[in-house]
């Protein structure tokens, strides 16, 4: 289990990297919660087909007994994670890694509906099943206790959505910082969910420059990026996520948000504010683009 743990993360860890792909974010999980809650709440697994056992964290016989006729209760979201929430106990966590789609199906599929790149399918006692397509294998599959997962859930930061998650708690976790703020957004023991592109967006309609030092945003400031982040992330849900390449919702449906977007992969293109190029700068490993006249750099604490 070690070897496989190491190469999975290897493989994971590389995705975040790979210039022009676009991992699920808390928009695109949600997403997929909402379209599974309507299709396999209820089911019971009757059988677990394992095709790839590299995208399980666990041997797959222990996914198999964990998992096999237990029912799914519910679906629920924790940062960019899908949860499938069985009974006696046991969950279910889902991360998409950069390719990663779960498909329901009815009936077993045929033809040009048949997932191309299936690597666990889950099958139910009334004859439907969902499966985990991923075509760079860069997700995981993992079944645990409802103990095991809120160990896990507790290492996470706060949900930027959830009702009890204020302004202060954003402006006292980047006080505490000196990393460049697109760092901080993108740290899930930080804040849970938020990934490269609403992080980039949400510093834009803030008027905050990506490599700002966290500590230096003013009280201000943080409002309004609390603002914008909450507001950017129920928009993207909104329209269904973003598909830039290869993100996908249950039904096979791209997400609408890429037309929405002011910043993100539009290198060279005017500010839809004040007409200045967009520019894109390279740090820590990842792309960010911003506007340098609505966002100029500020000097640090």
């Amino acid at each position: 289990m070690g070897r496989s743990w190491k190469k999975w993360y290897s493989r994971y860890s590389e995705s975040q990297h790979i210039p022009g792909k676009h991992v699920p974010e808390l928009p695109e999980a949600e997403t997929i919660v909402r379209g599974l809650r309507t299709t396999i709440v209820g089911e019971r697994i009757r059988r677990v087909e394992v095709l790839h056992t590299d995208i399980l964290r666990q041997p797959k016989l222990i996914f198999s007994k964990r998992v096999r006729l237990r029912r799914i209760n519910g679906i629920e979201r924790r940062g960019k994670n899908v949860l499938l929430v069985l009974n006696e106990g046991w969950v279910i966590k889902v991360n998409l890694g950069m390719t990663g789609r779960l498909l329901p199906f009815s009936r077993s599929p045929r033809g040009a509906e048949r997932p191309t790149h299936s690597a666990v399918r889950l099958r139910f006692l009334s004859g439907a099943l969902l499966v985990f397509d991923d075509t760079r294998r860069f997700g995981s599959m993992e079944a645990l206790t409802s103990a095991e997962w809120n160990e896990r859930s507790n290492l996470m930061g706060p949900e930027p959505l959830g009702s009890t998650y204020q302004v202060s708690h954003l402006l006292d976790g980047l006080q505490r910082s000196s990393s460049p703020i697109r760092s901080w957004l993108l740290d899930q023991k930080r804040i849970a969910g938020v990934g490269n592109i609403y992080a980039n967006e949400a510093l834009y309609l803030a008027d905050i420059h990506p490599q700002r030092q966290s500590r230096s945003v003013t009280k201000n400031e943080a409002r309004a990026l609390y603002r914008s982040l909450r507001s950017v992330l129920r928009d993207a849900i909104k329209a269904g996520g973003t598909t830039i390449q290869d993100y996908r919702n249950t039904d096979g449906g791209k997400g609408e948000y890429a037309g929405q977007l002011s910043v993100y992969g539009r290198e060279g293109k005017p500010c839809y504010r004040c007409h200045s190029g967009v520019q894109r700068i390279v740090f820590s490993n990842r792309s960010a683009f911003y506007c340098p006249s609505c966002q100029p750099r500020r000097r640090n604490k």
